[in-house]
């Protein structure tokens, strides 16, 4: 008997070739031009596409995946897929990590995986990667293609460091992308700003509430969600974040106006960011407050985040250390911090200016 028996097979919608493998155990069938494969190990039924039109090349991604089930019905742990690694990331970091982390991992995984999806941890190469990133370029911008890098490297690293294959096995570099300024909240509008904020609210006082803790103390949007009365010591003038993206505590500085806005609304307990009748607001719930506040400010592209990002540089415009800056942020890394600084060309003028006084040149800039 022939090592291999070929048999036709013929369908109402379309023709399949059948191979069977007597030894390994698994079949290879065509729909059109693209081989798929399937067999049966310990009453576990697989049935998959290679994604492959070339039969060897198909023939290797079936023998692949059949020694891996058959790893698997033993016992053993096979290396895993790219898909199904991040399947276990999700399933193990969901009680600890943060909501938003988990969401960015879970689209990744759904939407984004592309041709490395189905490849096995250990054999995804340089090659397969770049490709996979010229398709994500395709729709997105360079920027997001970076950030899809970091989510490979991010589930990649966790399985290096749970020694399901000694190393990464493919190298690719983050791309250059150019640095825009990001809006800032300017200083000389952010009472005006606020003002709109509580005029837009619709009678939410806990969007306000949480609009300026953004703003005071640095807090992100799903912080002021998780915000209670109780974290914050009214003698010291400080508050403490119970739980942040980062599980860190580190106590913050309370600015004085932001102690007398909230001393009126003081409880002993209990959030403080809430909606009407101490119901709880969900994700993006300052969005539209702030885009009306925007609109009559004629301030374009802020949001709950560049708030963040707002509070951190004018802090370094006011000489606070960055390791410090790093510290009530809650950043881990302060490059991390670095991203959220932006330069203020007003700032450098200033100093300009101060050095000119200094140096006895304004006089001589007012005689020419």
């Amino acid at each position: 008997m022939a090592l291999r028996r070929r048999q036709q097979a013929r369908c109402a919608n379309c023709s399949r070739i059948l191979t069977e493998g007597p030894r390994l155990g698994y079949q290879l069938f065509r729909v059109g031009s693209v081989w798929h494969y399937r067999f049966q190990i310990s009453g576990v039924r697989v049935q998959r596409s290679t994604r492959e039109k070339v039969k060897h090349k198909a023939d290797a991604v079936a023998a692949r995946a059949y020694s891996r089930t058959r790893l698997w019905a033993r016992g053993d742990e096979p290396v895993p897929t790219l898909r199904e690694l991040v399947v276990q990331w999700v399933a193990i970091h969901a009680p600890t990590a943060s909501p938003a982390h988990i969401k960015n991992v879970e689209t990744f995984g759904r939407l984004h995986l592309y041709d490395l999806g189905d490849a096995l941890l250990d054999e995804i190469t340089t090659e397969q990667v770049e490709l996979a990133r010229i398709q994500h370029l395709e729709t997105h911008a360079p920027a997001s293609a970076n950030h899809w890098l970091k989510m490979l490297k991010t589930v990649c690293n966790w399985a290096v460091r749970r020694k399901v294959m000694p190393a990464i096995p493919w190298s690719v570099k983050l791309l250059k992308v150019q640095k825009r300024p990001r809006t800032m909240l300017p200083v000389r509008l952010m009472a005006a700003w606020l003002s709109n904020i509580d005029a837009g609210n619709r009678g939410e006082v806990g969007v306000s509430i949480a609009v300026r803790m953004m703003i005071g103390i640095g807090l992100r949007e799903s912080e002021t969600l998780t915000a209670r009365w109780e974290w914050i010591d009214w003698d010291r003038g400080v508050y403490t974040p119970g739980r942040t993206k980062g599980r860190e505590a580190a106590p913050v500085p309370l600015p004085n106006w932001l102690v007398e806005y909230l001393s009126p609304l003081r409880r002993s307990a209990g959030p403080i960011v809430e909606a009407k009748h101490r119901r709880p607001f969900g994700p993006g719930f300052a969005r539209r407050a702030i885009e009306a506040a925007n609109s009559a400010c004629e301030i374009d592209g802020l949001t709950p985040h560049r708030l963040r990002g707002t509070f951190a540089t004018l802090l370094s415009e006011e000489g606070v250390p960055v390791q410090t800056i790093q510290r009530v942020l809650r950043h881990k890394d302060v490059r991390t911090t670095m991203h959220y600084l932006e330069e203020n060309l007003d700032t450098a003028a200033r100093a300009q200016q101060r050095i000119a006084s200094l140096a006895g040149l304004d006089s001589q800039a007012s005689t020419k």
